[in-house]
């Protein structure tokens, strides 16, 4: 019992308390190795078992042979499998008593965060360990919606604890297909993975969120094809590297090549985009795994953890219903296989909740993402960074400067790009910035472009937003009682919205696998028709919306007037004000088709007609 045993240190020589447990050498990382167990390898795990009396050969001999670790006897429920067949659950219990006599770290704890959507949640210890970095923290200080946060007083949350949300989702999905289905051989390293790549998926977001990557950088680099998740991937390994939680990642049983691999293609996609011609592109796990893949960003049908967080985190902020519960889709989510690939499915039942879950989406577009005074304010604010660009310095590594539309090169640098960006121009006193510091003060002052109206293109045709959509207006003057004022291009802001179910035109659920209580192991799709016949015929659109810069009443009264023309010339929808701003004009087209629509609805059907009626 008190002999010496190798294998405790370099080259230490252990021995143990009077309470059965080792003693450790001086020193943070061999404290760090004695006394974590989830950090032991089999052999360590056996012999302390042996010095606190564990006496059974068979027993110890069943855990080298099965290389059980530290981890996976103490990582319960994720392991449950793999330790339940090796060992009784008295045996189990037996082990994790002589565990339990070592001292615990409270930092390799599990914590809990007290999450104001999902209650109280329990976070594993190295995901703690990848949110105390100062890259992760930088979510702290990037609002979630943007712009939208002036225009709805409640959207003041942040991506930090948005993706927390999705890394405790991710874990939540991941763990119910284990308990629900044994033979998909999840183990604990994917457990981690999947739930690092819910973590992390957001930390490529810039200042604003997605006006940064969908506003600010195409036009500011219109040549460049970035998005936020290239940023997220590269955040991601920076996190890593320059915090030196290799080790860490190692201690906690993965392995660092292939997990890094496989939680940066669960957030960016493959990493090498030849690959993608190949059967199978991903590396970081194999094609039997495949369903690991539609857990966090699911490319297959866009139904995911992070829309499921987003969904109920910004309905909350905002002040709007949501409608949409992910945990009932949790209870009736298992895995099926398709053509020798396994996919995530739900139960035929949920067709209808599915279609309810896009609605969601399109009413949270229509009603915030996309709300016209929201779009204007982050449309000003990114005139502002551009006219700010050339002059705003930010230190990278090595001491090199970056401007804020290059940051994005290097993640030293990127680190320290975040929203503050706005109150560092609006108060700084630097003459180059005066420019773009008098749009953020009208922001501030809320003198804010003024709307003119929106409008819709016909039927199939995709309007490309561009320069020439400004001058076209400009070129719109009525010619019936013309304003006095002359308006060129500049005066005009266009924006084109792009509003779909997530894929386009195309209907997600058309690629949404389902189950029957029948067969749950057969995987089979449903029609639109055999769920509902009230359910939409087409599932995007456009919408036009144009804005003057000038506050002048006599101005905006005539942008809206070119506005009109411009829309009769396009043969677009006719805008909603129409006839009070410009009741000249809309007779030529629109009224005339609403009498001659009237008039056509109006006249009896002949299946109502009296039988005198001719």
């Amino acid at each position: 019992m008190g002999s010496p045993v190798k294998g405790w240190g370099a080259s230490a020589v252990k021995r143990v308390r009077r309470d059965g447990s080792p003693e450790t050498p001086c020193g943070p990382a061999a404290e760090r190795d004695c006394c974590d167990p989830r950090m032991w390898d089999t052999e360590r795990l056996c012999q302390y078992l042996s010095l606190c009396g564990v006496d059974e050969p068979s027993l110890l001999h069943r855990f080298r042979e099965n290389r059980v670790t530290g981890s996976m006897l103490m990582d319960l429920p994720a392991c449950a499998f793999e330790v339940a067949g090796v060992c009784r659950p008295a045996e189990r219990l037996e082990a994790l008593a002589c565990l339990q006599k070592l001292p615990r770290r409270g930092a390799d704890a599990m914590k809990v965060f007290n999450d104001p959507i999902h209650g109280h949640i329990e976070i594993h210890p190295l995901l703690v360990r990848i949110i105390d970095t100062p890259q992760f923290q930088r979510l702290r200080y990037i609002k979630q919606l943007g712009g939208t946060y002036l225009v709805f007083p409640g959207a003041s949350h942040n991506r930090f604890e948005h993706s927390i949300g999705v890394g405790y989702l991710a874990g939540c999905l991941v763990r119910a297909l284990k308990e629900r289905q044994p033979e998909l051989d999840i183990t604990q390293r994917d457990i981690l993975c999947v739930e690092i790549a819910g973590l992390c998926h957001d930390l490529g977001h810039g200042p604003f969120s997605h006006m940064f990557d969908g506003r600010f950088v195409p036009l500011t680099r219109p040549g460049l094809k970035w998005k936020h998740e290239t940023a997220s991937v590269e955040m991601f390994e920076h996190l890593i590297i320059s915090n030196k939680l290799e080790v860490i990642m190692k201690s906690y049983g993965l392995v660092l090549e292939e997990d890094m691999t496989f939680i940066k293609e669960q957030i960016g996609g493959p990493v090498d985009e030849n690959t993608c011609e190949k059967m199978w592109p991903y590396r970081g796990r194999p094609k039997e795994k495949s369903f690991l893949y539609e857990i966090v960003a699911n490319k297959k049908n866009g139904i995911d953890v992070d829309k499921w967080d987003y969904f109920a985190r910004d309905c909350h902020h905002l002040g709007i219903q949501n409608n949409f519960d992910y945990k009932r889709l949790l209870k009736f989510t298992r895995v099926c296989e398709v053509k020798n690939q396994k996919h995530i499915c739900t139960r035929d039942k949920e067709a209808g909740n599915l279609y309810d879950m896009f609605h969601t989406r399109n009413c949270l577009h229509r009603r915030a993402y996309q709300h016209k005074i929201g779009n204007i304010i982050e449309i000003m604010i990114t005139e502002a960074f551009q006219k700010a660009d050339k002059f705003f310095k930010i230190e990278g590594s090595g001491g090199k400067l970056y401007q804020i539309s290059t940051a994005m090169e290097d993640m030293e640098a990127y680190t320290k790009l975040t929203d503050n960006i706005y109150l560092e121009i609006l108060h700084s006193s630097c003459p180059e910035l005066k420019e773009a510091r008098e749009i953020l003060r009208k922001i501030e002052r809320r003198e804010l472009y003024k709307f003119l109206g929106e409008t819709k293109p016909g039927t199939l045709r995709e309007i490309v937003k561009n320069n020439s959509l400004a001058e076209s207006i400009a070129d719109a003057k009525p010619e019936k009682d013309p304003p006095d004022v002359e308006l060129k291009a500049e005066d005009f802001i266009v924006d084109v919205i792009d509003m779909d179910y997530g894929m386009k035109e195309q209907n997600p659920i058309d690629n949404v696998l389902f189950y029957c209580k029948a067969d749950p192991s057969k995987a089979v799709r449903i029609s639109k028709e055999q769920v509902s016949k009230l359910l939409p015929m087409t599932f995007a659109e456009q919408i036009i919306r144009v804005y003057c810069r000038s506050q002048d009443p006599e101005i905006v009264s005539a942008a809206k007037q070119y506005f009109i023309q411009w829309c009769i010339e396009k043969d677009f929808t006719k805008p909603e004000d129409s006839d009070v701003v410009a009741p000249h004009l809309t007779p030529v087209k629109w009224n005339k088709m609403e009498d001659d629509e009237h008039r056509t609805a109006s006249e009896p059907s002949c299946k109502h007609r009296l039988p005198f009626d001719k």
